[in-house]
């Protein structure tokens, strides 16, 4: 459930919603926030082919919204929609609760999966050149990425073509002019790319810095391990249509299918059978392992207390379905509407 409030645009995103003794309805935890860019509606037509149907996301301040789908969704459309690279046929896109304005593009950083630097230029030649394009006068740009340069350790890049670099290298200057004049607004397509682990990690943590220092960011990926690890929210395209979105926590508990894990001393699990369903079973070292379906609308405290009973329980866990599995379910079940 979300509740926004017109105007000034805070949404809120209540954890729990349940009934108390009196069958009034309850909200626990509710976070409130500010809503940096929304599109509401938004249509987009290319010849015979509809690349966005009335589509409507929110995306939070100072928060990491994923943008996913699978190919040719729409996701790529919607983001140049965005960068005001291409109109919306319909509909709207609001920025800091305003229509977006041609201005706004210089608070804005993009962050392509089609990179586009010149191979012939030096890298610090080109990286002043296109800072200055983003607003910034050549002094400014060269003390800025002065910093950015030492923070990733590339000096000796500096004169360099960008040709003589490996992809990964040159995926590092990209990052560095996409942020480089300091905008509030971030969109990373596929920013891992051509990464190995090591500078994956050093890029995940430079966006997360980012969100730290208060930068709303957009993140398209196909890497739903990476959705895990740094989205707050995220909407989900499949043909053209938002079919999934909110908070990364609560849709991946909203999927649980209360099944558990739990290891056991004993050689079968004693309790009444209509507690439960056991789906698997096997031995690791001397001990039993299960893994089993709760039958009952009871809490997890409440069902590892009837399970304590008659067992010793060595260890019990809850499986959280992942977002990649989520995110398969839900493309899968949509193309069969």
């Amino acid at each position: 459930m979300v509740l926004r409030v017109v105007g000034s645009s805070p949404i809120f995103h209540p954890e729990k919603i349940q009934p108390d003794d009196n069958q009034k309805y309850t909200l626990h935890k509710i976070s409130i926030y500010m809503l940096f860019l929304e599109t509401k509606e938004v249509v987009k037509q290319y010849a015979a082919h509809l690349a966005l149907n009335r589509v409507s996301i929110q995306v939070p301040e100072q928060k990491i919204f994923g943008l996913l789908g699978p190919n040719g969704a729409g996701k790529t459309t919607l983001i140049r929609i965005i960068n005001r690279i291409t109109a919306p046929d319909s509909g709207e896109v609001l920025f800091k609760n305003c229509p977006l304005a041609p201005n706004d593009i210089y608070n804005i950083g993009y962050l392509p999966e089609e990179r586009g630097l010149y191979k012939k230029m030096k890298v610090g030649e080109q990286a002043i050149y296109l800072a200055r394009l983003k607003g910034l006068t050549a002094d400014e740009a060269k003390k800025r990425l002065k910093v950015w340069f030492k923070k990733f350790d590339i000096h000796s890049w500096w004169d360099k073509k960008l040709e003589e670099l490996s992809k990964g290298m040159q995926q590092k200057i990209q990052f560095i002019i996409t942020v480089i004049h300091d905008p509030e607004l971030l969109i990373f397509d596929e920013p891992f790319s051509g990464f190995d682990p090591l500078n994956t990690e050093l890029l995940k943590n430079e966006i997360l810095n980012l969100k730290e220092k208060g930068k709303t960011i957009i993140f398209s990926t196909h890497n739903m391990a990476s959705v895990e690890e740094i989205c707050d929210e995220i909407a989900l395209i499949d043909r053209s249509e938002v079919v999934l979105s909110g908070n990364v926590a609560a849709i991946r508990s909203n999927h649980k299918k209360h099944i558990f894990k739990l290891q056991t001393e004993n050689n079968d699990l004693t309790v009444d059978r209509d507690l439960f369903e056991i789906l698997e079973e096997g031995k690791h070292f001397h001990n039993r392992w299960f893994r089993v379906r709760n039958l009952q609308n009871i809490s997890n405290s409440a069902f590892l207390s009837r399970l304590l009973e008659k067992n010793e329980i060595l260890s019990f866990e809850e499986e959280i379905p992942s977002m990649n599995d989520i995110f398969i379910q839900t493309v899968t079940k949509n193309k069969s509407i």
